[in-house]
């Protein structure tokens, strides 16, 4: 005679043999019906106010120039884009590390702000968006300074 515990034990196991046999197709799995792909952040969760701060932690939109961090300087920008994922823009770029080369004549660069953020909390829609990365490329760069300016965290305040 068998124990309670076994004999509840076995059936388990045949009920689960039972259903998983009795599931399967002998053709393979099929999988109907449109691929599911991830979508982009609707319109509505990016919404003006957006702002990028700078060294002094300032809340600037769309800045002519500005100075990025303590050794680098942004000017004459052009942004082709701004409040979406990411905002693009042309002009020149400058700092300590490169005088005196790039005093009179900044460096041509390319900027690209990323990482857009909102902080999560009661009255999310009230609180202004911030650009949380900057990437600066300019081929008048070393490889070294090209490394380190790639990727610049921002800062993004709290609310």
């Amino acid at each position: 005679m068998r124990s309670l515990p076994a004999t509840a034990c076995v059936a388990a196991m045949s009920a689960a043999a039972l259903l998983l046999s009795g599931c399967s197709d002998p053709r393979g799995l099929r999988v109907a019906g449109p691929a599911v792909s991830p979508s982009p952040p609707a319109a509505a969760e990016v919404t003006d106010p957006v702002y990028v701060s700078d060294a002094a932690r300032r809340p600037l939109q769309r800045p002519a120039s500005f100075v990025l961090a303590d050794s680098v300087s942004l000017t004459g920008l052009r942004w082709t884009s701004w409040g979406e994922a990411t905002a693009e823009a042309t002009g020149g770029l400058s700092g300590a590390w490169c005088r005196p080369g790039c005093e009179r004549q900044p460096y041509a660069v390319k900027v690209t702000l990323s990482g857009l953020f909102k902080q999560e909390g009661q009255h999310r829609q009230d609180r202004p968006a911030f650009y949380s990365r900057a990437t600066l490329v300019s081929d008048r760069l070393s490889p070294q300074k090209a490394a380190e300016l790639g990727s610049i965290s921002l800062h993004t305040p709290e609310f």
